[in-house]
């Protein structure tokens, strides 16, 4: 894979975590109900949703770490194509900014997977 795959593929990965860490145990917290627009009453009724969500989120990192650590590109294409269903649902269900901030990226990282 080019340095440009593995950067932006990484990248993805450590959105990612981010992603995880904001919804596993920030939720409640005031950076969490900025991050997310959340009133703390929808916070608290929605933590363990976003809790399950944020592990699902971890385990696309984790996907993507596991790809780039063994040099798989079909790893790597896999859990990229599941980051862009993901951010393309959210983005159609929740709100438009996840188009921008979850599958963009990922479609560019799996462009310079694929083809770079």
């Amino acid at each position: 894979m080019s340095l440009i795959a593995i950067v932006l593929t990484a990248l993805v990965a450590l959105l990612h975590v981010g992603f995880m860490v904001l919804e596993m145990f920030f939720w409640t917290k005031p950076l969490g109900r900025r991050v997310f627009a959340l009133t703390e009453q929808r916070a608290r009724d929605s933590a363990q949703l976003a809790a399950n969500q944020g592990l699902y989120n971890g385990f696309l990192a984790a996907g993507l770490v596991w790809g780039l650590l063994i040099g798989d590109r079909a790893v790597c294409l896999f859990f990229l194509g599941c980051v862009v269903v993901a951010g393309l649902f959210g983005a159609a269900t929740v709100k438009r900014s996840i188009l921008y901030v979850q599958a963009l990226p990922a479609i560019a990282a799996a462009a310079a997977v694929h083809y770079l």
